[in-house]
């Protein structure tokens, strides 16, 4: 059998097994089982119920319902997280999804790059920091690749949008992305659900729990998801795997809960094991002059004659505790372990044609095959207390301390490859880098009268950074590009945030609010010394940032809504140059970027059988400082629209990069009864409007806009049964997301259509 068929009936055993595992674990001995539950909280409301249900988010660390919250939030679970997930894809799949939320990658499935408001960080840098933090099940993930931990089994996601410096801490200037896993529960409750779809892709994810005695319980799922390689690679040249874009992702997660009385403890342990291709680099994708596909261009072929190969293994461990003190308050603990190993290899320059110039399908300047070997390791540690009510008063604060241990080792090859990686292996340059944090917080919250509610709060955060840069290259020299090895860069600094909000309910249905509030991301430094980059230290970068909105829903609760309007600006915004004639990286820091716009989220069951959500932001940026010039494409291919000084594209007044001026996304579900159950059709869009790959503007280098929208057709029968045929990307909108600049016109695209079948059995 050939290796791709012995994988796919790896893959569907193991899907095969999860279901198998969900059925089975239904408790035997139950004399009277517990009546079947959805393991997390539907996207619509009860059958039984006209109206919406309430939305319960964390977003102020407590449980408070999301109109009370002077944040602009979005919470997304249930049935819409399962069909926009069914096809695979990676945490991606929440781009567009929420207003002013944009997600991309030049990794593939390894290492995703979030914006909010249009502020985040293009670098690919294993070593880069971003603005938007990821929270998952509480402990706050610093690595990109850690933060790529797959999407399963989740009770819930909140985007928190804006300035989050008191209670999440540094780098969540721009906001955070917070994932909260299906928690054990005192009732057997469980589900298997599996997908099979265009390219082979399987989607299968299963999970059981329940009680076992003595206050314990417990929750074990997993996820299984695999694609076929479905690009070919033409080149009969190199070292490239002849198909390309195909992967094995596996991660499972174990949770041990224990509760008696007044104290909660819970364990989670879990894992993830990916095997698959890097993203594809597509030589000339971008026709010259244009930001159009070249003539001749394939989503399914490419021309590629280096090494491609990606891989990752990740597992982490966290425990939280907490004490409730009956008329005091409850003290919290958060400890968390992570660590990854991530190889990845790929083809930059994209192509296997070399001439000049270097525009056309499939042409560069020359060959260039890179790769790293990263290591990251991160230890945190949390203690909180949230304050009971006294008098209109509640409070809560802590310290918090995180360790982050990060070693990679970059990769340059020879070319022409002679098929040994070890042979051809050309530079390895080693990098041992360590970052320290830590803060104490607190926040109050005074309940002035019935109506209007006041918060305050404020945190110090302080970062140490210790980088050393070694040359291991075999038989190699202490002199890189001009700079002597080994090189030691150090940097510290801290700073303040704070928070103030007050909401007004102006009916027992509707509030508005208002919110200024700072965020800090640490001081940061760009250590690549390839391709005659140096090392460079950025300072910290501030951000201070006001919104206003109203919240809440009609009186018959068939209505619900959100707008806001915001306005930030950032000092010292840390952004990176990278590409160019050189294919250097350069860290740069701005003296200032703003952004303002609004955003509106409507949720509405004028019937009981129909649901209706849409939601859209306005978000406008700008970079603001004329001392500012990076290097544009190489070899001249590209058409800049900034003025070029000195070779050099002056940026003063351009968008933040990955920054779409338009996010719209709506839904619709429509059900009939039949027999038992429900027919049901849901359908979904996202829309993003054109942007800006680079910190330079050039006609190639302009993405355009981006719809992208799926079908699902299905029957559903008491929450236990539900089947389907679903559509991603129905009209097989195929545009270029991102780009290389360095000596051709490179691109990467977005997802083609998928078609497939899903049954999902719960208990």
């Amino acid at each position: 059998m050939p290796l791709s068929n012995r994988r796919f009936a790896r893959s569907l055993s193991c899907g095969a097994s999860f279901l198998i595992l969900a059925m089975a674990a239904t408790p035997a001995l139950a004399a009277d089982p517990a009546p079947a539950a959805p393991v997390v909280a539907p996207a619509q409301a009860d059958e039984s119920d006209d109206g919406l249900p309430p939305i319960t988010v964390t977003a102020t660390r407590r449980e408070e319902l999301s109109k009370d919250v002077p944040i602009a939030v979005t919470s997304l679970s249930g049935a819409t997280l399962d069909t926009i997930n069914s096809s695979g894809l990676d945490i991606r799949f929440l781009s567009g999804r929420t207003p002013s939320l944009n997600i991309e990658s030049s990794f593939g499935r390894t290492f995703p790059r979030f914006y909010i408001r249009g502020l985040g960080n293009t670098d690919f840098d294993p070593n880069a920091a971003q603005p938007v933090s990821v929270v998952y099940d509480g402990v706050a993930l610093e690595s990109p690749f850690l933060k790529s931990f797959p999407v399963f089994d989740l009770a819930n996601v909140e985007v928190l949008r804006g300035p989050q410096g008191t209670l999440f801490g540094r780098n969540t200037p721009a906001g955070v992305v917070k994932l909260t896993s299906a928690a054990p529960r005192d009732v057997w409750s469980g589900y298997g659900s599996a997908s099979w779809a265009t390219y082979n892709t399987v989607n299968a994810e299963a999970a059981v729990g329940g009680p076992i005695g003595g206050g314990f319980s417990f929750r074990a799922s997993g996820i299984l998801q695999r694609r076929d390689n479905w690009i070919t690679n033409t080149s009969t040249t190199g070292n490239a795997n002849r198909m390309l874009e195909g992967y094995t992702d596996l991660a499972g997660r174990f949770q041990i809960a224990y509760h008696s009385d007044d104290f909660n403890a819970l364990l989670n342990v879990h894992g993830r094991d990916l095997d698959g291709t890097p993203r594809v680099f597509r030589a000339g994708a971008i026709q010259q002059g244009s930001n159009n596909f070249s003539a001749g261009f394939r989503p399914d072929r490419v021309a590629l004659d280096g090494y491609t190969s990606q891989s990752l293994t990740q597992w982490g461990i966290n425990l939280k505790l907490d004490y409730h003190v009956d008329g005091v308050g409850t003290f919290y603990s958060v400890t968390a372990f992570e660590k990854a190993r991530v190889e990845s290899t790929g083809d930059i320059d994209g192509g296997n044609t070399y001439a000049f110039p270097p525009v056309g399908l499939n042409r560069a300047l020359f060959p260039v095959n890179t790769g790293g070997l990263t290591r990251p390791e991160e230890f945190s540690q949390e203690l909180r207390f949230a304050s009971d009510e006294f008098g209109g008063f509640r409070a809560q604060g802590g310290l918090y301390y995180f360790n982050q241990k990060l070693n990679y080792a970059e990769f340059n090859y020879n070319f022409p490859t002679t098929g040994s990686r070890a042979r051809d292996l050309n530079s390895f340059i080693d990098h041992r880098n360590s970052n320290e944090n830590y803060g104490v917080f607190a926040s109050v919250e005074y309940k002035a009268t019935d109506k209007l509610t006041l918060r305050a709060g404020g945190r110090y955060s302080h970062d140490d950074r210790d980088d050393l840069i070694t040359d291991r290259t075999p038989g190699g020299s202490p002199i890189i590009f001009g700079l002597r090895l080994p090189i030691r860069t150090r940097t510290n600094d801290g700073e303040f945030t704070w928070d103030v909000s007050g909401t007004y309910a102006v009916t027992s249905d509707v509030s508005v609010y208002a919110r200024v509030a700072t965020g800090y991301q640490g001081p940061a430094i760009q250590d690549r010394v390839t391709f005659g980059s140096v090392p460079v230290v950025a300072p910290k970068q501030t951000t201070i940032s006001g919104e206003a909105g109203i919240k809440g829903a009609t009186p018959d609760q068939t209505l619900r809504f959100a707008l806001d309007g915001y306005y930030w600006s950032t000092d010292d915004l840390q952004i990176t140059a990278v590409g160019g004639a050189s294919n250097s990286t350069r860290l740069l820091s701005a003296a200032n970027a703003v952004g303002y716009g609004v955003e509106a989220e409507f949720e509405a069951r004028p019937i009981p059988a129909l649901v209706l959500t849409a939601s859209g932001s306005y978000n406008f940026t700008e970079l603001r400082d004329p001392t500012i010039g990076v290097a544009p494409c190489g070899s001249g291919v590209c058409t800049p629209t900034d003025p070029v000084v000195a070779g050099l594209a002056r940026i003063n007044g351009n968008d933040l990069p990955q920054a779409p001026r338009f996010v719209v996304n709506w839904t619709g579900r429509y059900a009939v009864p039949v027999g038992s159950g429900e027919v049901y059709l849901f359908t979904d869009w996202a829309f993003r409007s054109s942007i800006n790959y680079f910190l330079y503007e050039a006609v190639e280098f302009r993405g355009r806009s981006l719809l992208e929208g799926g079908l699902k057709l299905g029957y559903k029968l008491d929450n236990k049964l539900d089947v389907g045929v679903f559509v991603r990307n129905v009209t097989n909108q195929i545009r270029s997301v991102s780009a290389i600049d360095f000596n051709n016109l490179t691109g990467f695209i977005n997802e083609p259509r998928i078609v497939g079948v899903q049954a999902r059995l719960g208990f």
